[in-house]
């Protein structure tokens, strides 16, 4: 009796804890996704802001708007970009650190150009003008060029796949068509082949 009340709570307690790491999981899991959601809503609302004020304000501050807009959507495209490929391509983990990298670079410039944005000098603000655009068509260039080697990559590699597949196809779609009845001495010799092959 002793032991099947042992038991019996002995199962209740694995359940118990049980639902309590699944509860604590599944927390973790909606928290986590409420996040992104909202990192995913405020990166939203902010490159509508930029695209709103490069088209709105004229000089300075919408070039200001512009650069950090270029700076994001190519940081973001080539990250999205490297990401989806690397799962299935594990080469480009290398380009992935460089792509990190080259984002500590693009947040600095970005930094750099929010607070230009509230600089009240204008003359200050266009005087920087020339060095921050450089600096902005570099990295947007670095990112670009990471970006459309890994789809260059992944291009190479479908037609490649889809070469072989071809060939395979023919010969397999020409041993399908010889339809001549085979005698002892071709069966014999074909497994002879297979043997040594």
């Amino acid at each position: 009796m002793e032991v099947a009340v042992a038991v019996i709570l002995l199962l209740f307690a694995s359940f118990v804890t049980l639902g309590i790491v699944a509860t604590v999981k599944t927390v973790r899991a909606v928290k986590r996704g409420v996040e992104r959601t909202g990192l995913q809503a405020r990166r939203m609302v902010e490159d509508t802001t930029l695209r709103a004020r490069s088209y709105a304000q004229p000089g300075p501050a919408g070039q200001l708007a512009e650069m950090r807009l270029s700076l994001r959507t190519s940081i973001v495209s080539t990250r999205e970009a490297l990401e989806s490929e690397a799962a299935s391509d594990p080469s480009l983990t290398e380009a992935v650190g460089l792509l990190t990298r080259l984002r500590g670079h693009a947040q600095q410039l970005d930094a750099e150009l929010r607070l230009l944005e509230r600089e009240p000098d204008r003359g200050r603000v266009a005087a920087r003008l020339p060095e921050l655009e450089e600096r902005t068509r570099r990295i947007t260039h670095s990112a670009d060029s990471l970006r459309w080697a890994a789809q260059d990559r992944a291009r190479q590699f479908a037609d490649d796949d889809l070469a072989a597949l071809g060939r395979d196809i023919d010969v397999e779609a020409g041993a399908l068509r010889h339809w001549a009845p085979a005698t002892p001495e071709a069966t014999e010799a074909a497994t002879e082949a297979k043997r040594l092959g």
